[in-house]
Parts: structure tokens; C-alpha cells; sequence
């Protein structure tokens, strides 16, 4: 039988990543979608017609009993209060990135997560980036010989400040570039080398009339001296590699972004002919100067999440991001803007 799945927020998280990717996994059903929105419930009714559309969390929680799973892709401030809610309604939760504006706050779910015996699931999606799956393989194959530092950029030219909650001052928000952007790329980092144990951070606050930071640099210490070496901005405007890792015995360096993010924002989805596929000019190189060759980058799969959340729910897996990564990433961010403000590096505790 499906897994039944209430989707809660149909925003751009709920509507390009959450629903197509649950409605393209084998065994999960998208059975509801939580929204007030008309124009957002014509949308779902357009494209979902068989899924439930729920005006408010109230209706979700008065009929908890139907559902096997609740997702959260509602803003930043409204993550805890909602997963807590769905588990103490005895349903286990997807989060969206960040779980939580603090890692106190994240703390506090792990808690009611263990008390009520209910996963929490991280959705960190760019795990399943192609070209990070790429850097993965190479690293974990010893094709670059001993790990030097990994170079990691999200990087855009937004000059102009868009209107909404991701841009709020506000720290019960999260927003700013080191919550949205960066919240991937450190998780990245701990993905592959583990927890920092030094963090040092540049944070700035760019364009006119923005009140969140949008330019950062973050430079993480992992044991036995690998550096990772973060960039997240909205204000550039050449766009430096997406991935540079330098090894002892080679580099692998790639350009561009994934291209799942612009498939699913163009109405694809990962059951389309070569989702997630990178064509062939935008495949990295590997090798030292003199002696380069171009590197395939392996397929991207979003959809593997959602994969990984319904075999965790049947009891065949752990879940495919865990919170204590998670948990980590927000320690690791919190420490980064306390660097930036003290001018410091942070010693992270282990």
C-alpha cells in the first residue's frame, strides 16, 4: 500500500521540489496539499487532481489518521512549530532546509523526535546533486589522492532585493544568504569530511536597501587538515566554479549548477527522459595541469530523498539525511556568524 503524504506549503519549495518528487516515487502518494491560497489550490488542483486540498494545518491534524507522512515546506518560522505538531499528531516529518532557525530549537525536536519514537527528516536535497555525487565518488575512490580542501560556491547576481520572508532581518525568520544558500553548502561539507572543528566566517550585507546578508565566505577546519572553503552570494556577478577540490595527486573542478532545480521549475519531473542527466559540455575535468580529462558527472536524483524517506518508513533503511547532520549544520552556521561578528575563528565543540 502507498504512503500516504500531506504536503503542508505550496510555495516554490512545495510546488517545484516537495510535490514532484513525491508524486514521481514509487509507494508514496501526494494525498494532500495544505494551502490558503487560491491561486496555489488551483494549481495543485491543475496538476494533482487525485490530492486532497486542505485550506488550513487544522484540517491536516483532525484528520491525522489518514496520513502516513506530513512535509513541511513552509517558511523558515513556521518548521518547528509544525513538526511538532505532527509529532505529537503521531505522524513522522520531512523539514525542509533549515529544520529550524536555531540549533536549540533543532535540539528541542530531536528530543520530542526520541520521546515520541517518530523520525525527523532533513530535506537536503543537494546531496543528490549530480556534480556533487561526482566530488563524492572521486573523493571516496582515492581518485584525487588525499583530500586538500574542498572550494564549494552557490553564487548568483541578484542586485536588486526581492520582496519576502527569505530577505527578513528578523532571526526567527532565517533568512538571509548563510540559511538559504549556505545551509547546503555546509551541509555538503559535513557530508563528506564530517563536523568542522574550526569555523571562520566573512558575512556582509551588500546591496542597498537589504536588511539580511546576502555575500558570505565560511571556512571550515575538518580533522586531519582538510579545508572546506564556502562561497554563497546574491551579489556576483562572474560566477566562480561550482566545485573545486584540490587532492594530492589531482583536481576535479566543474562549472554551472545542477540542472534538476531549472527542470523541476520548467514543470519536468524526475520520471522525464534524462532528468537529471548533465550535458556533456557541462562536465567537469579531472587530473593535474598538463594532464587533464574530461569527468562525466553522474546523474542527479532528487527523487532518491523521497526514495530513501519511504524505505526509512517501512523499516528497511535509516532515514537518507539524519537529524544530527542537520543538527550540526545550524552549530557550524550559528558559529560562522559569531565568527563574522567577533572577528574570530570558533572553536565548534565536539
Amino acid at each position: 500500500m502507498d504512503l500516504r503524504v500531506a504536503l503542508i506549503g505550496y510555495g516554490t519549495g512545495g510546488s517545484v521540489f516537495h510535490a514532484p518528487l513525491i508524486a514521481a516515487v514509487p509507494g508514496l502518494r501526494l494525498s494532500a496539499v495544505v494551502t490558503g491560497d487560491p491561486a496555489r489550490q488551483e494549481a495543485v488542483r491543475n496538476r494533482y487532481p487525485d490530492t486532497k486540498i486542505l485550506a488550513s494545518t487544522d484540517r491536516l491534524w483532525e484528520a491525522s489518521g489518514v496520513y502516513d507522512l506530513v512535509v513541511v515546506a513552509a517558511p523558515n518560522r513556521q518548521h518547528v512549530p509544525l513538526a511538532r505538531t505532527a509529532l505529537t499528531s503521531g505522524l513522522p516529518v520531512v523539514v525542509d532546509k533549515p529544520v529550524a532557525a536555531s540549533a536549540a530549537d533543532a535540539r528541542s525536536l530531536a528530543a520530542l523526535s526520541a520521546v515520541r519514537g517518530l523520525p525527523v527528516i532533513p530535506f537536503h536535497n543537494r546531496r543528490w546533486d549530480g556534480d556533487y555525487r561526482t566530488a563524492w565518488r572521486l573523493v571516496a575512490s582515492g581518485a584525487l589522492g588525499d583530500v586538500l580542501r574542498l572550494e564549494s560556491r552557490f553564487e548568483r547576481w541578484r542586485p536588486e532585493v526581492r520582496p519576502g520572508w527569505k530577505e527578513s532581518g528578523d532571526p526567527r525568520d532565517a533568512g538571509g544568504i548563510l540559511h538559504d544558500l549556505g545551509s547546503h553548502l555546509v551541509d555538503q561539507a559535513i557530508a563528506l569530511f564530517g563536523r568542522p572543528e574550526r569555523v571562520y566566517a566573512e558575512i556582509d550585507t551588500r546591496r542597498p536597501g537589504a536588511r539580511a546578508a546576502d555575500d558570505a565566505f565560511v571556512a571550515l577546519a575538518h580533522r586531519g587538515g582538510i579545508r572546506s572553503h564556502l562561497w554563497m552570494s546574491a551579489t556576483a556577478a562572474h560566477l566562480g566554479p561550482r566545485f573545486r577540490v584540490l587532492g594530492s595527486r589531482g583536481a576535479y573542478t566543474v562549472h554551472g549548477m545542477d540542472g534538476q532545480e531549472d527542470a523541476l521549475r520548467a514543470g519536468g519531473s524526475p520520471r522525464d527522459p534524462g532528468f537529471g542527466v548533465a550535458p556533456s559540455h557541462a562536465h567537469g575535468r579531472v587530473g593535474t595541469p598538463g594532464d587533464e580529462r574530461p569527468e562525466p558527472t553522474d546523474r542527479g536524483s532528487y527523487q532518491d530523498f523521497y526514495t530513501g524517506v519511504a524505505r526509512c518508513l517501512r523499516g528497511e533503511g535509516p532515514p537518507p539525511v539524519s537529524l544530527a547532520d542537520a543538527i550540526t549544520g545550524l552549530e557550524v552556521i550559528e558559529a560562522a556568524v559569531r565568527s563574522a561578528r567577533e572577528g574570530t575563528v570558533v572553536v565548534t565543540r565536539t
